[in-house]
């Protein structure tokens, strides 16, 4: 349903770094920069972070990022902890969402819910 997402951030920097180390083990790197501008993806660049934009305050944004395995979901997770990420949720089996939802849920560095999720059996 979705062609590419973008979201604001108050650090770029911060950001780039947050991002180019999370999304590495998805298998997604980042593809396309126009200055502060950044674009991520597997393929093609379907995931964005701009500068904020106005004086409005930021609201938290969940965001989930597919994963090929339960391994990567772990790598996701071992990568966000290095980069020095809040985790919220360590990887684990959500029942409650479907049998076999396995994910991760880590802050980014203006406070959005990143998740990895692997919806493949073990």
């Amino acid at each position: 349903m979705l062609d590419h997402l973008g979201i604001q951030v108050r650090d770029v920097p911060a950001s780039r770094a947050f991002y180019d180390t999370v999304l590495a083990p998805l298998g997604a790197r980042r593809m396309m920069e126009f200055g502060d501008v950044l674009g991520y993806g597997v393929d093609r660049p379907d995931f964005w972070i701009s500068p904020v934009t106005g004086d409005g305050e930021g609201h938290e944004t969940h965001i989930a990022f597919t994963a090929a395995s339960r391994a990567a979901v772990q790598a996701f997770h071992d990568a966000a902890v290095a980069a020095g990420a809040e985790v919220l949720h360590a990887p684990r089996v959500w029942p409650e969402y479907h049998p076999t939802y396995y994910g991760a849920f880590v802050r980014d560095p203006d406070g959005n819910n990143v998740e990895a999720v692997c919806h493949a059996p073990e």
